[in-house]
């Protein structure tokens, strides 16, 4: 085989394997801390 057909073999072989891992959970993390409640002040 060529050096140019390996290559792309190779990068086709990782895009396969990239395409079939399972992803992570997308889901958003909570917040640490809350906001502070409105106190008024500068309305």
């Amino acid at each position: 085989m060529s050096t140019s057909t390996r290559a792309l073999l190779a990068l086709c072989l990782v895009a396969f394997a990239t395409a079939c891992a399972p992803r992570a959970s997308e889901v958003a993390p909570e917040p640490v801390t809350t906001e502070p409640a409105p106190t008024g002040k500068y309305n």
